[in-house]
């Protein structure tokens, strides 16, 4: 498949005070990306379009790998027949921006589940006592304990090492992070998109893909605002730590404390704030 631009330059006029100056700047391109399911016996296979997501083209694969398994749709990898970018689109303009998920035979799906669109944004109107227990439901475990702490030490240096680390964001201002950290800091994986449950459907579909879903003693950084939707998929994919830039929500709170995961906020500038299970963190 050819190769998606990130950066758009656009022309632009710059205001300092009074003073406009018309030069160029770099946006970071926005397209939408449609996921498709197959699934079925083999004798009577179904096709359906699940989700058509905003994102900074790259890791597309992983995009919607993530995104099937953080939503409940397949339970691991294996469930999974092949996941490929799709050839056949309706125009040209598609191509590139399709990504079709072909499941094994037997493989059930709830369509219902599908109906109902995830629940995914913040926006969508399902709140309160309804996520949660939809989360639940999907199966995912309260999250155990490992017996390993994190220092405050070794958090305070997680944010430059992901503003080292962004690529696009450097060039353009407009890209959202998550990354993945050991628990002694190391950088394990970082990924970009203008959409930040996209980065983290990214990171998710990143570890299944590459060396199985080994989320044990790892942490998830956000670079933005810790929402319910980014709690979720980090409690669907096993992480027990999830450390953002911004503040969390209510609901995410609320989630981390039902599922037993440290949630910080404001992590920058040498601080942060423990809103769940603080026990993971000691000096």
């Amino acid at each position: 498949m050819e190769q998606q631009a990130l950066v758009s330059a656009k022309k632009i006029v710059r205001y300092q005070g009074d003073h406009a100056v018309t030069e160029e700047d770099l946006v970071v391109v926005e397209l939408p990306l449609e996921i498709r399911l197959g699934f079925g016996p083999a004798h009577e296979r179904v096709q359906r379009s699940i989700s058509v997501t905003m994102r900074t083209p790259g890791h597309d694969l992983e995009l919607a790998l993530g995104f099937l398994y953080t939503e409940g749709v397949v339970k691991s990898l294996d469930e999974i027949a092949y996941i490929e970018h799709c050839t056949q689109v309706k125009s040209p303009d598609e191509f590139g921006h399709v990504v079709k998920a072909e499941l094994k035979s037997g493989i059930e799906v709830d369509l219902a589940a599908l109906s109902r669109n995830f629940y995914t944004s913040s926006s969508c109107g399902v709140c309160g006592k309804a996520s949660l227990d939809a989360v639940e439901v999907q199966g995912c475990q309260v999250m155990p304990w490992d017996g390993t702490f994190l220092s405050p030490a070794c958090l305070n240096t997680l944010p430059e090492k992901v503003r080292a680390a962004q690529v696009l964001y450097r060039h353009t201002g407009g890209n959202h992070a998550a990354a993945l950290f050991s628990r002694d800091g190391e950088l394990i994986l970082l990924r970009e998109d203008v959409g930040r449950h996209n980065a983290v459907d990214k990171v998710v579909g990143a570890m299944l893909s590459e060396s199985g879903l080994e989320s044990a003693g790892k942490l998830l950084f956000l670079s933005g605002r810790a929402g319910f939707e980014l709690v979720q998929k980090a409690a669907m994919a096993g992480i027990s730590i999830v450390a953002a830039v911004g503040a969390p929500s209510s609901l995410a709170v609320e989630l981390a404390e039902k599922f037993n995961i440290t949630l910080l906020g404001y992590l920058r500038d040498g601080r942060f704030n423990v809103y769940s299970v603080p026990e993971r963190i000691r000096a």
